[in-house]
């Protein structure tokens, strides 16, 4: 996914043309699992865990896409803010990476290692600190007030090496020569038609990437798809339903095709769709007066909703949360929520519009995982959508109508509860011995799950070799039949698992997927090359290596669901 955004932002070759512009890998390193959950938090793991997990995504922005800047994180390491971490910004990213490009700091983060982390003294100690430790740009760039602007004297009392200053410096220039700016240092008009161009072409992909984004996650009795022939009245309920979700820090001011308008503008002709919001989601929005969140007010918009409903065929629930509940949090600027159920009483409503007995389905849309036990447990069809972007409207009709069968899988684990937290697919063997003394250990749903209108089975696992040595590959192919009753697209995974290691392994880990389109009844054969790097891992002596003995392969649905065969790496003599 990394390698991948930066490609798109900056493209392929070395030099950026004026089509593109100079992508930045943040928050480097750590600032995906602080402690608490909780934003600019400190993130100590050992450096295993930060290499096979944290790093990883970093080293491969830099090794394989050329990667041309690089945010450092808020969070310290071993107490160490990462803005002044020599060990991470020079040893690692530069010395063992390779990375060329120039290093950023985060909006504030070197004079909070002063006002937060108090590692520093004052600001001068702080920007002493971060450009020794490679800092080269500080960001907010208000010269008089912030941490760089003492590197002059610094450098005249000796404190600073000015080869550290010109190293910054460097860095930053060879970067604008990158980009052409010295010779052209504006952006190029462009024609209106090319523009219009652009735009139709970027709205037919934002369509396709929301249609394959959504996952499909409940769906009993085939409550999905909706037939459109036997609907006369659809009532679309929710509180995300007539908004369109960008998600946090999009900044994106396209106008948008909200759920509601996409079922209106799908309908048209064929049945009528109609709307009551049923629950407004508070939490950080000023817009909504006190008297908009009294105990009647939330009763008054419940029963409008089950009126509503209950003169209807259908009903399509969009609940979840917005940018305003999930977002970066900072002074006076809440974003970090220590529940992940539904907030507020969508629960509630959610239980009212069953208690109909309609045709119902629920579309989650949210900024991060929702523990939703009583949906899972209660509602019919259950799809995820997380933000669904400028299309999503249109998007939806054609996946809840069935012009799109559902192909989407869950990248992250979706837990039953906030204290399983962190729960993640790729655990180690002990973490799965036993129950909660109050309920499942297990996910609410796992990582990779995601159906689809149509059903397909797996068999015959084969591989071509059951022995090679560590600089050698071995190919694994397996049928994929459509027994269902419509054409759909399944996302093919492999899991890898090295059985006995000396150091201890995950149960497995994903290590490629595929897109694989199959008719109904029809029979595909999916194969997947197993190199060695799929099999590194950080040995004893902290170096990747391949370790003989035997590994297992699992190709299936998801990280749940799937079928196994095993193979042996033998030591090179």
């Amino acid at each position: 996914m990394g390698v991948g955004a930066v490609f798109g932002l900056q493209g392929h070759t070395p030099f950026i043309d004026e089509n593109h512009v100079i992508a930045c890998a943040k928050h480097f390193s750590g600032h995906g699992q602080p402690e608490a959950g909780t934003n600019l938090a400190p993130a100590n793991f050992s450096e295993r865990i930060l290499r096979e997990n944290h790093f990883y995504p970093f080293e491969m922005a830099v090794k394989k896409a050329n990667v041309r800047t690089v945010m450092a994180s808020y969070n310290e390491i071993d107490g160490i803010p990462n803005h002044a971490n020599k060990w991470l910004l020079q040893d690692v990213l530069r010395g063992e990476w390779g990375f060329t490009g120039y290093v950023i700091s985060d909006y504030d983060a070197v004079n909070r290692m002063v006002t937060r982390q108090h590692a520093c003294l004052d600001k001068a100690e702080a920007g002493k600190r971060a450009i020794s430790a490679g800092m080269d740009f500080e960001c907010p760039s208000n010269w008089k007030n912030y941490c760089f602007s003492f590197l002059p004297a610094l450098i005249k009392k000796g404190e600073v090496k000015g080869a550290d200053l010109d190293s910054s410096v460097t860095r930053v220039l060879r970067n604008k020569f990158i980009m052409g700016l010295f010779e052209q240092p504006y952006i190029k008009s462009v024609a209106d038609k090319t523009k219009l161009e652009d735009q139709i072409k970027h709205k037919k992909i934002t369509l396709k990437a929301a249609e394959q984004g959504m996952i499909l996650l409940k769906n009993d009795n085939k409550t999905l798809p909706f037939n459109e022939n036997k609907i006369k009245r659809l009532a679309i309920i929710g509180p995300n339903a007539d908004e369109v979700h960008y998600g946090t820090y999009s900044n994106d001011k396209t106008p948008g095709t909200s759920i509601l308008k996409g079922l209106s503008d799908f309908g048209k002709g064929k049945f009528e769709v109609v709307f009551s919001e049923g629950y407004k989601i508070y939490e950080n929005d000023s817009t909504i007066t006190a008297a908009e969140k009294t105990t009647e007010a939330e009763n008054k918009r419940i029963q409008d909703a089950v009126a509503l409903a209950s003169t209807c065929d259908a009903v399509l629930m969009v609940m979840g949360g917005n940018e305003l509940t999930c977002r970066e949090d900072w002074k006076n600027h809440s974003g970090d929520y220590y529940d992940l159920n539904l907030m507020g009483r969508q629960d509630d409503l959610a239980k009212a519009i069953f208690g109909l007995n309609k045709q119902t389905a629920v579309l989650l849309i949210n900024g991060r995982p929702l523990a939703v036990n009583y949906l899972a447990e209660k509602a019919p069809a259950i799809i995820e959508g997380w933000y669904l972007g400028q299309e999503q409207g249109t998007a939806v009709a054609n996946v809840v109508f069935g012009n799109v069968n559902p192909s989407g899988k869950l990248a992250v684990t979706i837990p039953r509860h906030v204290g399983q937290l962190p729960v993640y697919y790729n655990s180690k063997p002990y973490v799965h011995e036993s129950p909660y003394i109050d309920g499942d250990y297990s996910p609410l749903y796992p990582f990779g799950f995601g159906l689809s209108y149509t059903q397909y089975k797996y068999a015959n696992l084969k591989l071509d070799t059951k022995k090679i040595n560590s600089s050698q590959s071995v190919t694994a192919t397996i049928e994929v039949t459509n027994i269902g009753e419509r054409d759909g697209e399944e996302i093919v995974q492999l899991y890898i698992r090295d059985r006995v290691s000396s150091v201890t392994r995950p149960i497995h880990e994903l290590k490629d997927f595929a897109r694989v389109a199959i008719k109904k009844g029809e029979t595909k054969t999916v194969s997947f090359v197993i190199t060695p790097d799929k099999l590194q891992f950080y040995g004893l002596d902290m170096k990747r290596i391949v370790e003989p003995g035997e590994f297992e392969v699992q190709i299936g649905k998801s990280s749940k669901e799937y079928l196994s065969d095993v193979f042996e790496v033998v030591a090179q003599n």
